[in-house]
């Protein structure tokens, strides 16, 4: 089966509106891997999340929209998500989707020693989206994530997870396959030529 075919068995008719991918150790490489295989026209909204130390502003917007083809921003507190812009989670505060479809940001104890926590953007965006929602989680040191990718599955969302057999940490991609079984586990190349399939017709 080819990787087209693999993924298009995987979404199985879902219309993809948002896509949220998460990492930590070695997540910028592995974003810097995926994002810029994104197109003009892409339409889904995408929602990316790394862990990024407290006390210090992130600069990953600015770092990521030089080399992306889609306007990149730092997402913003009562922001409303719009197709096809790439957002990230700022640095200090988790960043969390309301019903209404805008950001919300809060302070929060950390999860898993993060904040921004990968689970808590992953959870309350499968929440609105549901099925329409696709989830991606890549390399990393801990256990953030992997609960996040569970209730993305459960809320009837795409999983795909990268190989741990290649990622920079694999602690973080093998313990979301040991909770939720994700619908696709691949190498990253694979997962770069599978982003822009995640736009249906």
């Amino acid at each position: 089966m080819t990787l087209a075919q693999q993924v298009a068995a995987a979404l199985g008719g879902r219309r993809i509106e948002a896509v949220v991918i998460g990492g930590s150790a070695g997540g910028v490489d592995a974003m810097l891997g995926l994002l810029p295989s994104l197109q003009p026209g892409f339409k889904p909204a995408v929602l990316c999340i790394l862990h990024v130390p407290a006390d210090r502003e992130s600069r990953l917007a600015e770092l990521f929209d030089a080399r992306v083809a889609l306007p990149v921003r730092e997402a913003r507190d009562k922001e409303t998500i719009k197709p096809g812009i790439v957002y990230f989670a700022g640095s200090g505060y988790h960043l969390s989707v309301e019903q209404d479809r805008s950001f919300s940001l809060s302070c929060e104890e950390p999860v898993q020693y993060a904040r921004p926590a990968i689970d808590i953007l992953m959870e309350s965006a499968a929440s609105v989206y549901g099925p329409a929602l696709a989830g991606i989680l890549l390399t990393g040191a801990n256990f953030d994530g992997a609960e996040g990718m569970c209730s993305i599955r459960e809320r009837g969302g795409l999983t795909i997870v990268q190989d741990p057999e290649e990622a920079h940490a694999s602690t973080m991609p093998q313990e979301a396959i040991r909770r939720c079984a994700p619908h696709l586990v691949l190498p990253l190349a694979d997962i770069r030529a599978a982003l822009p399939l995640l736009e249906t017709p």
